[in-house]
């Protein structure tokens, strides 16, 4: 992607379990390669009982916090649908989103005390159009035969949305940081991800 302002502000939004942070890891990997200076800040919700886990992330030129301000989100990754929700008002009006069409029902809605809001994909088109790529991530990770690559199937979105690096810099990434026994997987999910640019 380009980067015509000084620092890109990326943010995870997901619920423990799911990867956000690898994912995170994974693109200040292949962003430190290329040259960038990058800070990044999790915040984990009690995240060991499926509750919400952000990342900030920001890269650039020069970065001096990690920390972004709301209003400021040039690209959210969503690993659960209502985990995006959650943070729609910190998108700036230009933001790109990357939004896995899966839902963890929090217990406040297995409790029957809320529903869980419809239509949440039509939400954020209806404020970004066709800025927003709805994924897949969970089914196509089951059918590669392990869900837990689902993290990685959205990275592959993401890096849809970079013009350098280029993928090669970011199977790299994962062949540095990932055991050897999950290189095989992992790749796949990457390459199907970053060919499944939205729905």
């Amino acid at each position: 992607m380009s980067t015509s302002q000084a620092t890109t502000n990326v943010f995870f939004s997901g619920v423990g379990g799911q990867g956000t942070i690898l994912a995170s890891n994974l693109l200040g990997q292949v962003l430190l390669r290329a040259g960038y200076d990058v800070k990044k800040a999790e915040v984990h919700g009690m995240a060991q009982r499926g509750g919400d886990v952000t990342t900030h992330f920001r890269f650039g030129a020069r970065v001096y916090s990690p920390l972004i301000r709301q209003g400021e989100v040039d690209i959210l990754v969503a690993f659960e649908l209502l985990e995006g929700l959650r943070y729609i008002d910190w998108l700036r009006p230009e933001a790109r989103i990357v939004l896995n069409n899966h839902r963890i029902l929090p217990p406040a809605v297995s409790l029957g005390k809320m529903e869980y809001p419809p239509d949440i994909a039509g939400t954020f088109r209806k404020h970004f159009g066709e800025n927003v790529r709805l994924v897949e991530g969970a089914a196509i990770a089951r059918a590669l035969g392990n869900i837990q690559v689902a993290n990685v199937v959205l990275l592959g979105t993401l890096s849809a949305l970079f013009t350098d690096p280029g993928p090669e810099q970011w199977l790299e990434a994962i062949r540095e940081l990932l055991p050897a026994r999950h290189h095989e997987i992992n790749v796949k999910a990457f390459l199907e991800g970053r060919g499944a640019g939205g729905i």
